[in-house]
C-alpha cells in the first residue's frame, strides 16, 4: 500500500501521534508502579505483600486499595477504553488519503486531548474538567471512524 510508509507524511503523522499514545499507555503501567512503591501499598496480589528484598517489611496494609494507585489505575483504564480504537481508526483514516492539515489536526489533536486528560486526572480535577478535555477526543474518533465508513460504502 503507497499510504503506508513513511514517504507519506499523512502515515507519519499517524505513525508519530500513535507512537505518543502507546509510549503514554507504557509509561502509566510506570506511573502506577512508581505510586505502589511511594504509598507501599495498592498491592492487588496477596503475594506481593509477602517479605521479599523489595518489601523487607510487609503488612497486610498493603492489599487495601491507596487512593494514588488506584487513580493511576483508572486514567490507564480510561487509556485502554480509546486507545485500541484510535489506533485501529486512525490507521483506517489514512487509508482515506485526507490533506496532510486535516490528519495533524484530527491526530495531533486526539493527542492533545488525551495528554490534557491525563494531566487533569492526575491533578484529580472535576469531572466537569476532565469532560471537557476528553470529549474533543472522543469527536475526533467519531469523525475519523465516519470518514472511514463512508469511504467504505462509497459515499466519499
Amino acid at each position: 500500500m503507497d499510504r503506508l510508509n513513511f514517504a507519506d507524511p499523512v502515515f507519519a503523522t499517524y505513525a508519530v501521534a500513535a507512537s505518543i499514545m502507546i509510549l503514554k499507555a507504557v509509561a502509566m503501567s510506570w506511573l502506577t508502579v512508581v505510586a505502589m512503591i511511594r504509598e507501599n501499598g495498592g498491592f492487588r496480589n496477596p503475594e506481593d505483600a509477602k517479605k521479599t528484598p523489595f518489601n523487607p517489611k510487609p503488612h497486610a496494609h498493603q492489599l487495601e486499595p491507596n487512593a494514588r494507585v488506584e487513580r493511576f489505575r483508572r486514567i490507564q483504564l480510561n487509556d485502554l477504553e480509546s486507545l485500541p480504537y484510535f489506533l485501529v481508526a486512525g490507521l483506517l483514516f489514512v487509508l482515506t488519503s485526507p490533506s496532510l492539515v486535516l490528519a495533524q489536526w484530527l491526530l495531533y489533536g486526539f493527542v492533545v486531548t488525551r495528554l490534557l486528560h491525563f494531566a487533569a486526572y492526575a491533578t484529580a480535577q472535576t469531572h466537569d474538567v476532565r469532560s471537557l478535555l476528553w470529549t474533543p477526543g472522543s469527536l475526533i474518533l467519531i469523525f475519523i471512524t465516519g470518514r472511514v465508513l463512508f469511504f467504505g460504502i462509497g459515499w466519499m
